[in-house]
């Protein structure tokens, strides 16, 4: 079995994690921006990201060339307290971050299957290859939205799609969700893990071992060779 060049690296508390690796991710948009004119972050909602937002915001780096992007999206309405948007919103983009620019996922579609062509058009203002993809990892083993058991799983793990969004189904509610597929996510430059607690570290661990990529989807991100992987974690 072929892995990425993944590694873990271990933080004594959240504090010192979100302070170094924003610190990193920063270091990273700025040489893209100094290379290419513009930089891209794909983001993941939830609240272990929140410190690092926190102090990602306040970089001084030119927010005006970054465009930030979803990984994955509950299907409500952005001003719903479950929306990743606007968790991203409320702290992300703000201070020095609140001049860049960003692409939500949810849009009028009823549903995201219907929602998902017009979701991955927004990604066509977006510099690919992202230059940051930072994900989560879930109890399950999921990642942005990919379920172990969603009806679509299998088609968003495909390795050989092309890049995308696909809507997906998550055993607790909201349960409709819109996430890249594997394609896209790993359309990226680096891809960060990020975890926080004893049982993450154990689902990390587990996710790692031998077992199918159907149950624990972010194995599919761990597994491959395409991008170089880092899983940052703190207790």
């Amino acid at each position: 079995m072929t892995h990425s060049d993944t590694r873990l690296k271990r933080f004594s508390s959240m504090a010192d994690l979100a302070a170094s690796l924003a610190s990193d991710v920063a270091d990273t948009l700025a040489r893209a921006i100094a290379a290419r004119g513009s930089a891209s972050l794909v983001v993941s909602g939830g609240k272990t990201p929140v410190k690092f937002f926190e102090q990602l915001r306040a970089r001084p780096i030119d927010w005006r060339r970054v465009c930030v992007a979803l990984a994955d999206e509950r299907w409500v309405d952005p001003s719903d307290a479950g929306s990743n948007e606007r968790m991203v919103r409320d702290v992300l983009l703000k201070d020095r971050a609140a001049e860049a620019r960003f692409a939500g996922l949810k849009n009028a579609a009823p549903s995201p299957d219907l929602g998902a062509v017009s979701a991955w058009e927004t990604f066509a203002r977006i510099p690919r290859p992202f230059d940051v993809t930072m994900l989560g990892m879930g109890d399950d083993g999921h990642t942005a939205s990919l379920f172990p058991g969603s009806p679509n799983l299998r088609i968003a793990l495909n390795p050989t799609a092309s890049a995308g969004c696909v809507g997906m189904w998550a055993p607790s509610a909201p349960q409709p969700r819109l996430s890249l597929n594997l394609s896209a996510l790993l359309d990226s430059r680096r891809v960060l893990i990020l975890i926080e607690g004893d049982a993450k570290l154990r689902t990390y661990e587990a996710a790692n071992g031998d077992g199918p990529v159907d149950e624990m989807p972010v194995r599919a991100v761990l597994r491959q060779s395409q991008v170089p992987v880092e899983t940052i974690w703190a207790p």
